[in-house]
């Protein structure tokens, strides 16, 4: 876009004038003091925090001894080998970082008003993603939208709900998510409670299970951080009992090839092991128990913010990726 003469600019033009100042400048609409404290918050140090933004450490130390002033309160207990926030502190850092998150969608608004998919979008998703449809999911979205960039972590699903309330992350993929009053939920499907076995085994003749099948043979079990094994301790505690042969981990690529090997049994989710499902090399065989309750699969994001363009293109393309893999692995188990 081009401004002609000494002509007053339009609104929207107004709006991609700063765009453009902001990405050749680096401008910030965060004040600098605020910036500061986060960066000194996640380094531990202002020598730190200065060599990673390239700013003089005695800046930065400028800055925030004005702030602590002008509020007040000390945000940081200054040591030797360091500095930690004070509850004061955590408070400042927390807003500080609200507006870095509402700045980042301010930026992605305003490509869109100019008709361009172009943003950045914090993605958590879990182990299994990893393991499973997301990677093809980030090579699908680099070829319909290759102005839009993704960062994707890998949490727990606590973790990933954290991020989404703390606005470190924008949209969040994860299994058994609890109501929360921040949280709005963009889809969600279903999925039986079951356990993947290899084609050879015993159970892979049958239709469904139950648990005490199950439990006759070596059973391989996720960690405690996951929501399938904090199900099946609160309605299957009888599983724990010490005489029982199991094998507890937090890799959820482990536990599909001990299943594998054809010895374990390892409950877990169609979508988890959708891969060797759809393969041939694991089967699912759903628990036919009464008490055996579907886990859920969700996409979610922040509802205290307004839904972005660039965000509900990623959910999107989650989704589609996902009733994908459960639809082939569906397709498996019933042919």
């Amino acid at each position: 876009m081009r401004l002609s003469g000494h002509c007053r600019p339009a609104p929207f033009e107004q709006l991609s004038v700063l765009k453009i100042s902001m990405v050749q400048k680096q401008m910030s609409l965060v004040p600098a003091a605020l910036r500061y404290v986060d960066q000194v918050a996640r380094a531990g140090s202002i020598q730190r925090a200065a060599k990673e933004l390239n700013i003089a450490a005695s800046a930065i130390n400028r800055q925030i001894l004005k702030l602590e002033k002008d509020l007040g309160v000390t945000l940081f207990e200054r040591f030797s080998k360091g500095m930690r926030l004070t509850s004061a502190g955590n408070t400042v850092v927390a807003l500080a970082r609200r507006w870095k998150s509402e700045e980042r969608r301010v930026g992605a608004e305003l490509e869109q008003m100019q008709g361009v998919n172009q943003g950045h979008v914090r993605l958590v998703a879990m182990d299994s993603h990893a393991n499973g449809y997301l990677p093809r999911m980030i090579d699908e979205l680099a070829a319909r939208h290759p102005g839009l960039s993704l960062e994707v972590r890998i949490e727990s699903t606590d973790e990933a709900v954290a991020a989404l309330v703390e606005g470190s992350a924008d949209l969040i993929a994860a299994f058994n998510l609890t109501p929360h009053r921040g949280l709005h939920i963009l889809w969600t499907r279903d999925l039986p409670f079951g356990c993947v076995v290899a084609p050879g085994h015993v159970l892979a003749k049958n239709k469904s299970v139950s648990m005490q099948e199950v439990m006759a043979f070596p059973v391989a079990l996720q960690s405690k951080l996951l929501p399938i094994r904090r199900y099946l301790e609160s309605h299957h505690a009888w599983l724990f009992a010490k005489d029982r042969t199991m094998v507890e981990t937090n890799s959820l690529q482990l536990l599909k090839i001990l299943a594998t090997s054809g010895r374990h049994v390892a409950f877990t989710s169609e979508l988890d092991a959708a891969p060797e499902i759809i393969e041939g090399s694991l089967v699912f065989r759903p628990v036919r128990d009464k008490t055996a309750e579907p886990q859920k699969v969700s996409v979610a994001l922040d509802g205290r913010k307004p839904l972005s363009k660039v965000v509900k293109i990623v959910a999107d393309l989650l989704a589609e990726e996902m009733d994908q893999d459960l639809e082939m692995a569906r397709k498996k188990r019933t042919a």
